[in-house]
């Protein structure tokens, strides 16, 4: 049986796919010592009991004060929290829905849901009406969220929403910080929760969190329950940039065939530092789950995380005070790491960084890499195989502009597809198709069906969305979304390589590429750019430059836009959605002042047709704007007719 400790580790040294093939002559489910992320969780906890499993920082300070909690801590706050969860009526299959930052409750109640019931951690910055939407799919009974802060309520305030909206809902724990600031902070802030407001529905019952953790026995389950690896543990939301999102169901083996992947494929000991959200499934796993069974120390960097006041200007230091060796982080995060630079802060404890959520363009690893001396392994993952499905060996063998070898009993290929979106033939090494995954960490499903249409290349076989290929080693390379590809003309453009070419450019902080809409050519490229601190690098200057920078001419783009601050997701990815309606509303907006139209033009991101155009003013106008505009692909309405479209 494997034992994912500091000792004998059969992952260790895979560098080459011919060690993956090694690793897989032992069956994976040996190597598997638990398939249920509590077995996982409780053996972990019986190995090194006293080991130091979370350390919390309210404030980023480097000086400020950090909350420890050992391996047996974790484990007996998960198990109250899931026996709380059974209190109030949470049994197998049944959600918790969990609006929250990134604090230790939160690393509790994830794990402590999949214990009772599934877990679905839901992006606390999303509108009231896409929560809603998920907390109706799921149909979870009961809401984990903030209580009120000085000054802040706005967690409470959507509970309380969402406790009218959703008529599942039939308890919330309210969460203070009272264990992490001083006993006079700690009375305003159980006051705060005491006099907050309350549900309108009488029948959902609030309770203090942890009050309810204390009041449980903290060395079993009381529910009794045998979970199953089948069992389904959590549901995690992705993006939803257009109309509601998906929710992404994952089952026990799922979860805990990554968790010792992860720890197979990465030699302890470790020291993460945590900064991406817990509601995301890299966060979860890279600094939840996985971290965990591999018997790792996690530091939690403030509730915030990345986004937290002063997390970015004192990461360095606060590096080097943990003994570091390793994080996760997104491109965005990278890039604003690297300029701002480690200064004085010895970070040799720092063997090597994980990017992945998003391409990493070659010259912002290039950057982060000289300026830190700290190598970067990217990864490939998504929601849909519990976060990862391929990763850079963290050695000297890692590949850069890869995103590395597949999980050892998980497969990747490269599929050419037919109309219909259904593999046609597998292609060759070097070939560029569409990445499908198969393997014990795709996931059965999403919840509503209608989801689930075209997602499977073949029967088991996932279809990313991605487009890449494999070399001759078997290592991955990206070459883009599918649905990020700017097409002109019928000539299929990658934004990456706008944006790696621009990225060369000394004045440029990030740079991201996509397709403004063009009455002949469909699509032409645009990009946006953020400029380093001092830079007077103005539009026309940066377009004549990329036209030497870019080695495509059709992918040379037509316009440059400089942005005091790049639009992001909540993970710190680009948030090319809103570039894309952003380049819409300009081209269709210059459009009709070109012809003197008196009409408005709103656009913005639609389930039914990608990209809607609103016009408003006067009758004719419209009508004259309808007529201009009618060349683009872009659906049509008017503010008075909203579902007229063209």
């Amino acid at each position: 049986m494997f034992q994912t400790d500091y000792g004998a580790n059969p992952g260790q040294g895979i560098a080459t796919l011919a060690d993956i093939e090694r690793v897989e002559a032992t069956p994976w489910g040996e190597l598997l010592p638990a398939r249920t992320t509590y077995a996982l969780l409780r053996l972990a906890s019986e190995r090194h009991p006293q080991r130091t499993a979370l350390r919390f920082l309210l404030h980023a300070d480097p000086g400020a004060r950090d909350f420890a909690l050992s391996y047996e801590g974790l484990a007996e706050r998960v198990t109250q929290a899931a026996n709380a969860f059974y209190r109030v009526g949470v049994t197998a299959g049944q959600a918790v829905a969990l609006l929250l930052p990134n604090l230790p409750e939160m690393q509790f109640s994830l794990l402590g849901a999949q214990a009772a019931g599934i877990a679905n951690p839901i992006n606390p910055m999303l509108e009231i009406d896409h929560i809603a939407a998920i907390i109706d799919a799921t149909g979870a009974r009961v809401l984990v969220t903030l209580a009120p802060q000085p000054d802040n309520a706005l967690l409470w305030d959507k509970a309380l929403a969402l406790a009218e909206r959703c008529p599942s809902i039939t308890s919330i724990f309210a969460v203070d910080l009272c264990s992490y600031v001083d006993a006079r902070s700690a009375q305003q802030l159980e006051a705060l929760r005491v006099q907050a407001p309350r549900p309108a529905r009488p029948e959902v019952r609030v309770l203090g969190f942890s009050a309810a953790l204390a009041a449980e026995r903290s060395d079993r389950l009381v529910s009794g329950r045998t979970i199953l690896e089948s069992d389904l543990c959590s549901y995690f939301h992705t993006g939803g940039t257009t109309g509601l999102p998906k929710v992404a169901a994952h089952t026990h083996l799922n979860e805990s065939f990554v968790a010792c992947m992860l720890a197979l494929l990465q030699p302890g000991p470790n020291v993460v530092l945590c900064g991406l959200p817990l509601f995301h499934v890299n966060g979860a796993m890279a600094t939840g789950l996985g971290a965990f069974h591999a018997g790792w120390e996690v530091v939690m960097l403030t509730p915030q995380g990345y986004r937290g006041e002063g997390v970015l200007k004192h990461f360095w230091a606060l590096a080097e005070r943990f003994r570091a060796s390793s994080f996760s982080a997104v491109p965005t995060i990278l890039a604003a790491l690297a300029a701002e630079g480690p200064g004085t802060a010895d970070i040799r404890s720092l063997r090597q960084v994980f990017c992945g959520a998003a391409p990493l363009p070659a010259e912002t690893a290039h950057r982060f890499e000289q300026v830190t001396g700290v190598p970067v392994c990217e990864g490939y993952g998504l929601t849909e195989t519990a976060c990862l499905a391929t990763l850079n060996p963290p050695s000297r063998a890692r590949r850069t502009g890869s995103v590395g070898l597949r999980l050892p009993h998980q497969q990747v290929r490269i599929w050419k597809v037919d109309a219909a979106g259904r593999a046609a033939g597998e292609c060759a090494p070097g070939e560029v198709g569409v990445i499908g995954v198969c393997g014990p960490n795709v996931f059965p499903g999403y919840l509503r069906a209608h989801d689930n249409e075209g997602i499977w290349l073949a029967p088991g076989w996932l279809n990313t969305g991605d487009l890449g290929y494999l070399d001759l080693d078997g290592f991955l390379r990206l070459t883009g979304r599918a649905k990020d590809l700017i097409i002109r003309g019928g000539h299929n453009i990658d934004p990456a390589l706008i944006e790696e070419a621009l990225l060369k450019h000394p004045d440029v902080a990030l740079a991201a590429a996509v397709g403004q809409p063009d009455e002949h050519a469909g699509e032409l490229p645009v990009a946006f750019l953020t400029l380093k601190p001092g830079s007077t690098a103005g539009p026309q200057e940066l377009l004549e430059a990329a036209r030497a920078l870019v080695p495509e001419r059709a992918a040379v783009p037509v316009r440059i836009e400089v942005l005091a601050q790049m639009p992001l997701t909540p993970i710190g990815k680009l948030a090319k959605a809103e570039l894309r309606m952003r380049a819409a509303r300009f081209v269709l907006g210059e459009r009709l002042a070109r012809h003197g139209i008196p009409a408005r033009v709103e656009v913005a991101a639609d389930a039914r047709h990608g990209v809607l155009a609103t016009l408003h003013g006067a009758p004719a106008a419209c009508e004259e704007a309808r007529r201009v505009l009618g060349a683009f692909a872009i659906a049509l309405a008017t503010a008075a007719d909203p579902d007229a479209t063209a």
